[in-house]
């Protein structure tokens, strides 16, 4: 054998070592970057910051949360669909998405087409509050008032199409009044503004309300599910206060980009169930009034396609539109 055979079969030997490994290397062989919609101190960065925890201490690799807030929560989805397929983007996907779809002519992304499922993490509810200044303590009060005054109430949002703007306009449509919308960059801004009384109402995710509601600095009128919970017993729910059959809330689900290939997403789907079976991360949902799901990928893409369909027809009924 030649000196020139033998310099090239060992290069030949050395590439496929090489190539050998590169495929062993289990996923993830780098950081992972958990997109999330929400603002920073909202109760979607709370929920995705618990989860990107968790995965890690599946994975042992670092799963880093970006807020890619704005436009309507519509920036996090079209960045996570333009996102190469290879399981290191993932997208917390709430309500607002499906929402989007009707009530946005155009947008960046295709919700069913551009992603593949993973598992529904958990729903989430929410609490109608009022700044303490004013003079309403009840939903029926909040009503006349809005009545009284055309024009005179407020109430924030974390964007136009996210579920705290669709609670609100549920309530404007079946109550038949019309407060002001106020949209902020997210819901930790949208909180602070009731909090601080820019504005007047706001339909604050349950978790993140309930510090503000034990300090009196936000007053609440009524949970938007339609039985009262646990956590406020003695709060009724917006239904039972005259919207009879009134609900609201949102929803998140685990994403990655559409092609991603099947194997990750098995692993992401085992990794994610255990991470919300485990009684650590069901304390720390149960503190963050959430309700944690861990369903099949094929379970949340049938949820999606009838949430698309469910919130259309809202958006239609009330002329709802972001355009």
């Amino acid at each position: 054998m030649t000196i020139a055979v033998r310099a090239l079969l060992l290069c030949v030997t050395a590439a496929c070592c090489c190539a050998g490994d590169g495929v062993a290397q289990p996923y993830p062989a780098k950081p992972v970057r958990y997109i999330v919609t929400g603002s920073p101190g909202s109760s979607t960065d709370a929920l995705g910051r618990l989860m990107a925890e968790g995965l890690a201490q599946q994975f042992g690799r670092q799963f880093v949360v970006e807020n890619r807030t704005g436009g309507g929560s519509n920036i996090g989805p079209e960045y996570v669909a333009k996102s190469p397929a290879d399981g290191y983007t993932l997208l917390q996907m709430t309500i607002s998405h499906t929402v989007n779809v009707t009530l946005y002519k155009a947008l960046g992304y295709d919700i069913v087409r551009d992603f593949a499922p993973v598992t529904q993490i958990a729903t989430e509810p929410a609490v109608l509050v009022v700044h303490p200044s004013l003079p309403v303590r009840s939903v029926p009060a909040l009503i006349k008032l809005a009545k009284a005054q055309p024009g005179a109430l407020t109430y924030s949002s974390g964007g136009t199409g996210t579920f705290t703007f669709l609670a609100a306009e549920l309530f404007n449509g079946q109550a038949g009044i019309k407060m002001l919308h106020v949209p902020y960059k997210g819901g930790g801004p949208a909180l602070n503004a009731v909090i601080a009384g820019e504005v007047t109402v706001y339909f604050a995710p349950l978790g993140v309300a309930m510090p503000h509601l034990h300090s009196g600095r936000l007053w609440p009128l009524g949970v938007t599910t339609l039985k009262r919970l646990p956590l406020l017993p003695d709060l009724p729910s917006v239904a039972e206060s005259g919207l009879n059959g009134y609900e609201s809330g949102n929803w998140f689900g685990l994403m990655v980009p559409a092609k991603t290939p099947r194997e990750i997403v098995v692993s992401l789907h085992a990794a994610a169930l255990a991470v919300l079976r485990s009684p650590l991360t069901i304390k720390r949902l149960s503190d963050l009034a959430y309700v944690p799901v861990g369903n099949a990928p094929e379970e949340l893409a049938a949820h999606i396609r009838i949430e698309v369909e469910r919130l259309g027809k809202i958006v239609r009924r009330l002329n709802l539109s972001a355009d």
